[in-house]
């Protein structure tokens, strides 16, 4: 019952060609740098991300497509403060996009771990990112189908993390963490804190440990934002 990883290597050492990942974000406080950082270090490649955005500066999903690791993005956000990655990338033909409004995307993922197949939404409605999806009509106003997500394997950043696999989360670290916990079939979690099972309240455990495949201890995580601030580039 012990889901305690020793390294973040061996966290991400199942992750191979062709993955369906997601990455954990909303900023800083949900984006798992160090264990992006292992996976490229392993550097499985035609990986499908599923984030937020496409990435920023030359640090965590950025990085993974500067390497080439990525041939796929489903995203809200693939141009942000510093978009040279994926821009670069996409403008080549090297990368597909699958653009998702923010809100739908995360409606997407939580159907993909509630195990709802599809589900109606006004947002796109009437535009290029509902052409070929099925429309229906509910009350007088018009709703687009929009499929589940789900993928092979998670990788977030948690707070605090118990034996048993619970998590607690860091405040906008909430946003798309929990929910991707639940829609992938192997969850890996770096977490600032082991703890010892029964350490954490159970009125505060947000993701239970049944959606947890195993948790890495990074004591000091790396901030994106401050890494990206700083110039820095993965090497």
């Amino acid at each position: 019952m012990n889901k305690t990883i020793g390294s973040l290597a061996e966290g991400v050492k199942d992750i191979g060609d062709g993955s369906i990942v997601m990455i954990g974000g909303f900023g800083g406080s949900g984006a798992p740098i160090e264990l992006i950082h292992a996976l490229i270090d392993k550097r499985p490649m035609s990986l499908t991300v599923i984030n937020n955005n496409a990435g920023n500066g030359r640090i965590g999903i950025a990085a993974m497509i500067d390497a080439g690791m990525v041939k796929k993005m489903i995203c809200s956000f693939p141009r942000s403060s510093d978009p040279r990655a994926f821009t670069d990338r996409y403008l080549a033909g090297e990368i597909e996009l699958e653009l998702v409004p923010q809100g739908t995307l995360a409606e997407r993922i939580r159907a993909g771990g509630a195990g709802i197949p599809a589900f109606y939404t006004p947002t796109s409605f009437g535009t290029e990112l509902a052409e070929g999806k099925p429309i229906a009509e509910f009350e007088g106003r018009h709703y687009v189908q929009e499929r589940w997500l789900k993928a092979d394997f998670a990788i977030v950043k948690a707070n605090v993390g118990d034996t048993h696999g619970n998590l607690t989360y860091n405040k906008a670290g909430r946003n798309f963490n929990p929910l991707m916990c639940m829609a992938a079939a192997r969850t890996i979690a770096q977490v600032s804190q082991i703890v010892p099972a029964g350490g954490i309240d159970p009125e505060q455990v947000i993701t239970p440990g049944i959606f947890v495949t195993g948790v890495v201890e990074v004591a000091n995580p790396r901030q994106e934002e401050e890494l990206i601030r700083a110039g820095v580039a993965y090497a």
